[in-house]
């Protein structure tokens, strides 16, 4: 025989309180409510194991509750990382974080934003690389939703936007390679970078100039690993790999071809992800702080639900250089 499903009427009646004050109590309007009413009706809704319905509590408060991030690679650590940072705040201020990977996919990510409003999300945080922040904030604005923006604030100062100071991660690795001797360098780089992996670049560019061997790779072990055809053609000693995943793909393809890390090649990352401290040799890198860089993000997307109407904000956190052992100096 099914068990009768609690109700909010029977949350009421053992409270002692109406329906309606049960209902702003459970939905967070507490404000003319005493501390004892706040904690018996809480008390009883644990005592019945009542589980407030959803609709109901969102066609009360006009929220769902619910967060879309928006990430382009899942399978790399960094943004499994930074989904957990995201997902620590929201948690906290009980929101329900529904995650989406792109794919580098710019027109699967408009479907995706469009299924976000459709599910009626309270707000979006985009980490996207694929992310077109003017159509995007378009749609949004007439849908009055907010959004955050991670490392790929361009056109638009509209949107509040969260990121790490790529520009002087890229200066910081050049800075390390320059001083261990090393004056003959490459960079992998992906055709169309995005504006943080750009930043990147620029930051490196500004120590080096232009003289660097710049291949073409893509954002993954892959993009590393053909790029190490080229590689092996020059006579440079030192590999700046523009991401951790890159620098794992010439790992692989440096041993393919006989060449040693750092005996043969000194290779220098961005991220810090954990394979990182692994790998053998352990990988030298730039490090993002990505768990924080999460949390700040939605830390910000809370904050601007709070107070939709204040000054978009942007916000720059530190990366630093992280020394292991794939970098040597030259003899």
């Amino acid at each position: 025989m099914n068990k009768k499903k609690v109700t909010i009427k029977d949350v009421a009646k053992k409270a002692g309180l109406s329906i309606t004050s049960v209902s702003q109590i459970l939905n967070g309007n507490t404000q003319r409510f005493s501390e004892k009413s706040i904690k018996k009706v809480h008390a009883v809704q644990e005592e019945l194991k009542y589980v407030p319905d959803f609709f109901a509590q969102r066609m009360v408060t006009k929220k769902s509750h619910l967060v879309g991030v928006l990430v382009p690679d899942i399978s790399n650590p960094f943004f499994a990382q930074l989904f957990l940072g995201i997902q620590d705040i929201l948690t906290q201020q009980g929101y329900v974080a529904l995650l989406y990977n792109m794919s580098d996919d710019q027109k699967q990510e408009s479907h995706y934003v469009e299924e976000l409003i459709r599910r009626g999300v309270d707000g979006l945080i985009i980490a996207s690389s694929s992310f077109s922040d003017q159509s995007i904030y378009q749609a949004l604005q007439a849908q009055n939703l907010p959004m955050i923006v991670m490392d790929q604030k361009t056109e638009t100062d509209l949107v509040d936007a969260v990121q790490t100071d790529n520009f002087d991660g890229g200066r910081q690795a050049a800075v390390y390679l320059q001083k261990l001797g090393h004056q003959k360098v490459a960079v992998i780089l992906p055709e169309n970078a995005t504006v943080n992996v750009r930043k990147r670049y620029e930051g490196f560019a500004s120590v080096y100039g232009n003289d660097q061997l710049i291949v073409a790779g893509e954002l993954s072990t892959s993009g590393g690993h053909a790029a190490v055809k080229e590689i092996v053609k020059s006579d440079v000693t030192a590999i700046f790999a523009i991401n951790d995943q890159i620098a794992f793909g010439l790992y692989m393809g440096l041993k393919e071809v006989g060449k040693k890390i750092p005996q043969d090649y000194s290779v220098i990352g961005f991220d810090d992800i954990g394979p990182c401290k692994y790998v053998t040799p352990a990988l030298t890198t730039i490090a993002q702080p990505t768990f924080e860089l999460g949390q700040e993000a939605a830390k910000m997307l809370i904050k601007r639900l709070i107070e939709p109407k204040k000054e978009p904000e942007e916000k720059m956190l530190p990366v630093k250089l992280v020394q292991r052992f794939s970098v040597t100096p030259l003899k």
